[in-house]
């Protein structure tokens, strides 16, 4: 499955920089609790792929939206690209 990341999980003044809210395609809150526990991997492109694996944690917001943790920060070139849930 597919999802697309939006942000990084960010305050007013600060922002943390292994956490990121990605888009699973669900429609409520109710919906995007069945990802969380599930692994997330971003994938690089170029001729030798960087892989990024993480795990989805809880819900963000009542829009159907999921805040992924991850192994190491994304860089910000990963912002509106494409992750694979598993």
């Amino acid at each position: 499955m597919k999802g697309t990341v939006i942000q990084f999980r960010r305050g007013r003044h600060t922002y943390t920089p292994r956490h990121f809210i990605i888009d699973v395609g669900a429609k409520n809150r109710e919906e995007a609790e069945k990802f969380v526990g599930k692994e997330v991997e971003w994938k690089s492109k170029g001729k030798e792929p960087v892989i990024i694996k993480g795990k989805i944690a809880t819900a963000h917001g009542n829009k159907g939206m999921v805040r992924a943790i991850f192994e190491k920060g994304l860089p910000g070139q990963a912002i509106t690209m494409e992750v694979e849930i598993k």
